[in-house]
């Protein structure tokens, strides 16, 4: 098996990566299986890598404490965004979230200058556009299968559960939801949390694997990279966004013959995806359509003999 992924290029450490970015995944899939817009996990993913990585380079903490930690500051700092915020829908809400992710990036670009002139003496905390590096490599592969698998199993979980039910609705329809008694703003806020956690949990995990971490690798470009994660997937089902993960983030180091093109593939594989099979990879009723569409194609393709027999038949009778 081995063998077979070391001939695709794919090693170790890009398995590493794709399991960060499954982890990214599954954390917008939770908002966008509650019908939330959400592109803040950028932001919060940078949130929990400065959080995780001070608790353990700085304060000599173990990677368990920086994980904790760097979720739970995630976490406090989406209940007061999402209070506000949650209110918008579609792509006000999109706006709004991205306006966040760049807030965060700035705040930490500035956030050295800013405290020092509070306190009135030099602080080095975040080190600005520098990054912190020289960060211990703590994250080992088992550490991202063991949080990819109690993820899933969590989701899993969360799915069959009441509060699950309760974000399938409010998909559905948000004020029909409301009117069945279900809490929106509670459970909204809720997964919105939860998300942030996880982004904030990959964050920490992938600071301590790439030893260094900046401002400008948390910026625009990681968010669409997160989105393309559940488009490429599709969101009918947790997996879908692994998938797009595991995909986007191996087709590079396939392809690297071709690594010029490299942005051009990425972009045709999503282009074709939305326009063929908008519900993903993992989307049966998407394949379904798909294929009685390529057969209703064949069918519907005329038969020049036919055709021509057809004329031949109705010439006579039209004389």
């Amino acid at each position: 098996m081995m063998e077979l992924l070391s001939s695709l290029n794919i090693t170790e450490s890009v398995i590493q990566f794709m399991l960060i970015n499954a982890i990214l995944g599954l954390s917008i899939y939770l908002t966008l299986y509650t019908g939330m817009f959400s592109l803040a996990n950028a932001g919060f993913m940078a949130i929990g890598a400065y959080t995780g990585v001070i608790l353990t380079q700085r304060l000599d903490m173990p990677l368990l404490v920086g994980l904790v930690g760097g979720m739970a500051l995630a976490g406090l700092i989406a209940l007061p965004i999402g209070l506000p915020v949650l209110r918008l829908r579609e792509i006000y809400l999109a706006i709004a979230t991205i306006g966040f992710g760049e807030v965060v990036r700035i705040l930490i670009l500035n956030f050295d200058p800013l405290v020092s002139s509070i306190i009135g003496q030099d602080v080095l905390i975040t080190e600005g556009a520098l990054g912190i590096k020289r960060i211990p490599k703590l994250t080992e592969t088992w550490h991202l299968i063991l949080f990819v698998v109690l993820t899933s199993y969590f989701i899993i979980r969360l799915h069959r559960s009441r509060f699950g039910r309760a974000m399938a609705a409010i998909r559905q329809d948000e004020r029909v939801a409301a009117n069945m008694g279900i809490n929106v703003v509670y459970v909204k806020n809720a997964v919105f949390i939860l998300s942030a956690m996880l982004a904030g949990a990959a964050g920490v995990l992938s600071g301590h694997l790439t030893r260094i971490i900046s401002p400008d690798g948390f910026g625009f470009d990681l968010v669409v990279n997160i989105l393309a994660f559940a488009v490429l997937g599709g969101t009918s089902t947790f997996v879908g966004p692994i998938v797009g993960a595991v995909v986007l983030t191996g087709l590079p180091e396939v392809l690297r013959e071709f690594r010029q093109y490299r942005g051009v593939l990425n972009g045709l594989i999503l282009m074709l995806m939305i326009v063929y099979v908008p519900g993903g990879l993992i989307n049966p009723a998407g394949w379904s359509r798909l294929w009685r569409r390529l057969r209703q194609g064949r069918r519907d393709d005329p038969d020049p003999d036919a055709i021509r027999t057809t004329t031949e038949i109705r010439r006579p009778e039209e004389t």
